[in-house]
């Protein structure tokens, strides 16, 4: 009798735990299904760098795009095969993602790029599931041209335009924030910007100058040999223009002498009433000459 009823509560234990097997098979197997949405993976700014490894296939795209959302089932589907092809499936917000949207100059959505080792290439065919299939089987991309390295997404160029669609997004969203929630009009959002734009210029104005007398600082404060050096130039310059004065003032004294010279010759010749030298034995005293030429006058007056 008491092997009966111990045959009977083995049954109902062995019951009870059936019902909760059954239910962990049934979860069990319903994960797969649920994982495959996961396969579809997502890139932000903070790390875009992981594909730089692997092979990747990228979607730009924006929410309020009509082609874009026509894309997305077909793109949901080609990334559930993305583990059988070895192929990892990425789709980037451009709306949320600023910096990448100008890190790989999104012009145009839905744009696609694949990606293998660091090399990107532009897709360019038709957006089916089938012929992004066969672009990776078939390694379609290998007849495209890569982008260059100068505009790659890690190239300095990049990372600067990267920055700048960042700061405009942010300046962006502090727009709407001062015009929608603090209730600022637009031209008074402008005119904050306009201010804040000025002393921004103006303090990194004042930032590379310091940087600048820092790196290459004034001759005021450079070695005792600059002041040496100085002092000789300047001594130099002194004794080279004292020798200019003495120069210029012995060219005056020649020119002077020769002056006097031209005077003595030119008193010679006014000795005659021609400007000829008068003979010699020819030439009378000054009293002479005087009493003369009164003599002259007085018989002049006479005969009138």
């Amino acid at each position: 009798m008491s092997a009966i009823m111990l045959s009977f509560s083995a049954r109902a234990e062995l019951r009870s735990w059936t019902g909760p097997f059954l239910l962990l098979l049934i979860f069990s197997a319903s994960l797969p299904a649920s994982a495959k949405p996961d396969s579809l993976k997502e890139v932000t700014d903070g790390d875009w760098e992981k594909i730089m490894t692997g092979e990747w296939m990228i979607e730009f795209y924006a929410p309020w795009c009509p082609a874009c959302q026509q894309l997305q089932p077909v793109w949901k589907e080609f990334a559930n095969w993305g583990d059988d092809m070895g192929i990892n499936v990425a789709k980037v917000d451009v709306t949320e993602q600023p910096g990448l949207s100008g890190r790989f100059i999104i012009t145009s959505l839905p744009t696609i790029y694949h990606c293998k080792d660091g090399v990107f290439r532009k897709y360019q065919g038709a957006r089916t599931k089938d012929d992004f299939l066969s672009f990776v089987d078939e390694q379609k991309w290998k007849s495209m041209e890569p982008v260059s390295s100068w505009f790659g997404p890690s190239s300095f160029l990049m990372n600067s335009m990267s920055a700048l669609f960042k700061l405009s997004m942010f300046i962006r969203r502090c727009h709407n924030y001062m015009t929608e929630q603090l209730g600022i009009p637009v031209w008074g959002s402008y005119v904050i910007f306009g201010l804040v734009t000025l002393f921004a210029g103006l303090t990194l104005g004042l930032l590379l100058v310091f940087i600048a007398d820092y790196v290459f600082p004034s001759r005021r404060f450079s070695s005792h040999d600059y002041y040496q050096k100085k002092q000789a130039m300047e001594q130099a310059r002194l004794i080279q223009n004292q020798d200019e004065d003495q120069e210029a003032d012995g060219e005056e004294d020649d020119e002077d002498d020769e002056d006097e010279d031209q005077d003595g010759i030119w008193r010679k010749r006014r000795g005659s009433p021609e400007g000829r030298p008068e003979p010699k034995g020819q030439g009378y005293p000054d009293e002479a000459l005087r009493k003369r030429v009164v003599g002259n006058r007085e018989e002049d007056e006479e005969d009138s």
